[in-house]
Order: C-alpha cells, then sequence, then structure tokens
C-alpha cells in the first residue's frame, strides 16, 4: 500500500535532521493521510489538506 494522497497525489518528501553540531542524517515527512468515505464509492486515502478543502465545497 502506497503512501501518497489519491486526490493530490501528495507523497512523502526527504531531507536532513540537522544537529546542533550541524551532522546531518536522512529523514522523510509523511503526509497526513487518513481514510476517507467517498458517497457512493470506495473509501480512498486523502491528505487531510484534502479532507478539509473538500469539506468547505460541500
Amino acid at each position: 500500500m502506497s503512501i501518497e494522497c489519491e486526490i493530490c497525489g501528495k507523497k512523502p518528501i526527504t531531507g536532513h535532521n540537522v544537529s546542533h553540531s550541524h551532522r546531518k542524517t536522512k529523514r522523510r515527512w509523511l503526509p497526513n493521510l487518513q481514510w476517507l468515505s467517498v458517497s457512493g464509492g470506495p473509501r480512498v486515502k486523502a491528505c487531510a489538506k484534502c479532507i478539509k478543502t473538500t469539506s468547505k465545497i460541500k
């Protein structure tokens, strides 16, 4: 199962944790995915921002 928003396509991004001494270690930022029930259809994985936007449209 992929970590991707099915509405906007948002995926994990990568970067570095940077310590006080400026040592860098790899890390990932994951999107805030939630299961969303779409009316008359299957559940989809959507990020919190898409859920918030779609609730404003309704």
